[in-house]
């Protein structure tokens, strides 16, 4: 996945106390040296919860196990505004499970105010990393992109005075935007 990125990936561990993450270092650093074209940094999950915040830009790909991954996830979303916005992945097994950070949001379902960006987001994830479709996840991150620029909210991300858009509208929006860059 660094790959396909800025090719540095930060792994995250708590090395420094828990012995399962000595032993996720050292087979990160085994298998590290099968890409020497990726710059590898070890990080403790305390000190990446806390640059994460100081400097996000520093990150680019970040590989955990599951507890750390799951707290970081959604530290990184409201970062970026909502954990509407922010898209996930769970890549390493046979089969990649793409899914927004927030989950199924089951506390909002049904009303029609989810924000669907993760979702979308999420899809072009997919895409590129695991169909290696790069320039269709492209026309999806650029509609996203187009319509957020272009101001179109949905509630957990509106400011006082915004037009809010509902679940179906912003899709549709972006739906809209998809094609047209077809």
């Amino acid at each position: 996945m660094a790959r396909k990125r800025r090719k540095r990936l930060a792994s995250v561990d708590k090395a420094n106390v828990l012995t399962v993450s000595q032993l996720w270092r050292e087979v990160v650093t085994t298998v590290a040296t099968e890409y020497p074209d990726v710059t590898l940094e070890h990080v403790l999950v305390d000190n990446c919860a806390m640059a994460l915040v100081q400097k996000p830009t520093h990150f680019d790909t970040i590989v955990t196990e599951n507890t750390f991954g799951d707290i970081l996830s959604d530290e990184a979303a409201i970062l970026a505004g909502s954990m509407g916005m922010l898209p996930s992945a769970s890549i390493g097994g046979r089969v990649g499970l793409y899914e927004p950070v927030h989950g199924t949001a089951p506390d909002i379902a049904g009303q029609g105010i989810a924000n669907p960006i993760a979702a979308v987001l999420s899809a072009a994830m997919l895409l590129r990393y695991s169909l290696n479709m790069g320039p269709e996840a492209d026309r999806i991150e650029a509609a996203v992109r187009r319509a957020l620029e272009q101001g179109h909210r949905t509630r957990d991300i509106a400011a006082t005075g915004d037009k809010v858009l509902g679940t179906r509208e912003m899709g549709d929006l972006i739906v809209r935007g998809v094609e047209q860059a077809s």
